[in-house]
């Protein structure tokens, strides 16, 4: 439960219009999202052995260290805090936007400035410190987010129930091509499996580490594949691939169809709760990683500081802030959502490939430390991951000369700059 929880997110009421635009037809939609949960499964069998032989908070960041080095490590912090989890909190501040301007619209701009809004307001809210009920709240604003995608099902039988036939009336078939751009349709199917890389690290603390990790892997991939699998015949029953490509509130459009206007503005109201809480949780674990990295270069004090009084890394919250606003701007000019996953993508998918590539370089490297869990089928299952990633940093990287190219761009180069920051924090360190 906990897995299903940490992966089924905002992404999955925004993303399905992305990729229906970019498979082009319903069967390569459906293939996009299979080869999603398989790909998924494939990485978090990888993740469960780097977790069970090395466990450790930084997650990540430890096992690039352990593998590759201080200086990569550094770097994938860098890249977590500049690139994948400010654009991820600006990317869902967009999602939120599109949603809440169904029920108070603001114009064209209204989006951007929900997005900014939620950015700035939960960003304080982090700064407040912990206090109590977040993790009952957040629990239940999950549950809320899988009764949406229920509900989305629900959706579809009452038009069959009500004598509406499917909006495509071709039949599905294989026959077809892919569209080419079918390797962006995984780009964006994928990013509604984000979070699975954290799950991983939950192996610690099964009572059987091997066996039950597992298990627990594999039942919440099919399970989450199974929902997703399910809200998108649902969209694609009611509002086609055409329809569902155009439409900017897929899930409230569907509902709005089955149930009248007043149902998709209160399905409308149900996602944007739900989106609160994944933007919330990603400021939480974003600011602890950036701090996490701060402890391990004096330099980095400042950003590095906790505030024992109200028990957060104070500064790293109001960094991540600044840079998600920033982002938030970035996309009110350059097509909003897309161009926040233009932003993440490349950088994402390329320390997925290393993070993958620590299983085979740890294996050479602690051959003596003990494996409670080893990804089986080593080393094809490792290979097949890394291949997988890099074909979807490739298929990430050849959007370059789209119209939201502008995000890639802008990522690269401020991935590139933490090549700076490192030589700067190397000659402190020196000095």
């Amino acid at each position: 439960m906990l897995a299903v929880g940490m992966v089924v997110g905002a992404g999955i009421f925004k993303s399905p219009a992305l990729v229906a635009e970019a498979a082009g037809s319903a069967q390569w939609l459906f293939v996009a999202w299979i080869l999603g949960g398989a790909l998924t499964l494939i990485g978090a069998l990888c993740y469960a052995e780097l977790a069970t032989a090395f466990a450790h908070t930084g997650g990540d960041y430890h096992f690039l260290k352990l593998a590759y080095g201080r200086s990569w490590a550094f770097l994938f912090a860098w890249a977590r805090f500049t690139v994948i989890n400010s654009g991820s909190i600006a990317l869902l501040g967009f999602v939120l936007g599109d949603y809440l301007n169904i029920v108070l619209p603001l114009g064209i701009e209204g989006a951007a400035i929900y997005a900014a809004l939620s950015v700035g307001i939960l960003t304080a809210f982090n700064l407040r410190g912990v206090g109590k009920g977040h993790d009952a709240a957040d629990f239940g604003l999950t549950g809320l987010e899988v009764v949406g995608l229920l509900a989305m099902v629900s959706a579809a039988l009452a038009l069959i129930l009500q004598g509406v036939p499917p909006a495509d009336a071709a039949p599905i078939s294989l026959s077809a091509a892919p569209s080419p751009d079918f390797g962006y349709a995984l780009v964006y199917a994928l990013l509604a499996f984000g979070g699975w890389s954290e799950v991983a690290t939950l192996s610690a603390e099964v009572r059987d580490p091997k066996r039950g990790m597992v298990r627990a892997l594999v039942a919440a991939v099919v399970l989450i594949t199974a929902l997703y699998l399910a809200v998108n015949w649902a969209f694609w029953y009611g509002l086609g691939v055409t329809g569902l490509a155009s439409s900017a509130t897929p899930a409230a459009d569907l509902i709005g169809l089955a149930f009248g206007p007043w149902a998709a503005l209160v399905t409308a109201l149900a996602i944007a709760f739900a989106v609160i809480t994944s933007i919330n949780a990603t400021i939480v674990v974003g600011a602890r990683t950036t701090y996490a990295c701060a402890a391990d270069w004096p330099s980095l004090g400042a950003i590095g500081r906790w505030d024992e009084k109200r028990q957060i890394p104070s500064a790293a919250i109001w960094a991540q802030g600044v840079i998600s606003l920033a982002l938030v701007i970035l996309g009110a000019f350059y097509n909003g959502f897309a161009t926040l996953v233009d932003y993440t993508a490349p950088v994402y998918w390329l320390f997925l490939a290393m993070s993958g590539g620590a299983v085979i370089v740890l294996r050479f490297r602690k051959p003596d430390v003990e494996r409670p869990y080893k990804t089986p089928l080593y080393p094809l299952l490792p290979a097949a991951f890394i291949l997988s990633c890099l074909a979807m940093f490739a298929s990430a990287l050849s959007y370059v000369t789209s119209e939201t190219g502008a995000g890639i761009l802008v990522g690269v180069a401020v991935m590139a700059s933490g090549a700076i920051a490192l030589a700067l924090v190397n000659l402190a360190a020196r000095r």
